[in-house]
């Protein structure tokens, strides 16, 4: 199973969460940040139909995988 990890950091004088090197938003207070990386979290816990997806990689090529629709795990450090 797939594993999501969400990790609120202090960010461009603010909070803000990411997962891996990807930052989101900044907000005010860590406590924003970590809401906002709660409700992220929740949402890639949605099953959804098997289907075929597309994205960019770390070396900005698009490549396609099927995806059975199962959610990942996901946690918020």
């Amino acid at each position: 199973m797939t594993q999501v990890h969400y990790k609120v950091v202090e960010h461009d004088g603010g909070w803000t969460y990411k997962v891996g090197d990807v930052f989101a938003e900044t907000f005010r207070t860590r406590a924003e940040a970590e809401a906002a990386a709660k409700r992220a979290a929740g949402e890639q816990r949605v099953a959804t139909d098997p289907r075929d997806i597309q994205f960019e990689d770390e070396k900005g090529r698009w490549k396609t995988e099927h995806s059975d629709g199962r959610p990942p795990e996901t946690d918020v450090q």
